[in-house]
């Protein structure tokens, strides 16, 4: 069973949210909280999996909880929760080691495809997601770019090109279909991409490819 941890100052969303991941048979919600500080002392106790974190709440916000429970020993995988339009520290959230980013209007099916999917280790954000969240809010200053530029130039142009697809949310079959490799080799191109930049996962890498000026090109 996959344990989740579910975050948000509107208990009815967290209500909405127990009912609808109950469907899902492989998921378990093992507590609730309701502001960001009682969401780090859940997870201490409870050891969840996946924690569905509201972005804007009382006492301390997603963003001060999502990069607690990034330095919490075996640190549960954090999917922010928010309204798009207006939360736009969501993408300092992500550099904390936040894996996931789901809009409230998420249709259900697609919440526990995310859940599964952030468990299993992986990093789900929707590529438009991916591609709007980067060109609005990853500006990153001059020094964001310059250390970016210099994490880049250690890797292979191969990784370059990959990079290049996480950057822009591509999906592994995505960037296989681009560069006319298998997806089993683009998988391994992304674990060494991310291990030489010392990234936590593909959406930081997306960041990183961002602030070294390789998407859009």
């Amino acid at each position: 069973m996959i344990r989740v941890l579910l975050v948000d100052d509107e208990r009815m969303v967290c209500a909405h949210l127990r009912a609808l991941l109950a469907t899902a048979g492989d998921i378990e919600v093992v507590a609730e909280a309701y502001d960001g500080a009682e969401a780090v002392e859940r997870a201490v106790t409870h050891r969840p999996d996946v924690v569905l974190l509201d972005v804007r709440m009382p006492v301390a916000d997603g963003l001060v909880a999502a990069e607690r429970l990034s330095r919490l020993p075996d640190p549960p995988k954090v999917v922010m929760l928010t309204t798009f339009d207006l939360d736009e520290y969501v993408y300092r959230a992500l550099r904390a080691g936040a894996v996931g980013f789901l809009l409230k209007d998420t249709p259900p099916e697609d919440i526990i495809t995310v859940v599964r999917v952030v468990a299993a280790g992986n990093a789900m954000l929707a590529p438009s997601v991916t591609r709007r969240l980067i060109a609005e809010f990853a500006h990153g200053d001059g020094g964001a770019r310059e250390r970016a530029r210099r994490a880049v130039a250690g890797l292979t142009g191969r990784e370059r090109d990959v990079l290049a697809g996480l950057g822009e949310g591509l999906s592994n079959a995505e960037i296989a279909g681009r560069l006319y490799l298998e997806e089993t080799t683009v998988k391994g191109y992304v674990s060494r991409v991310l291990t030489k930049l010392g990234c936590a996962n593909r959406t930081q890498a997306a960041l990183v490819a961002h602030d070294a000026g390789l998407t859009g090109r």
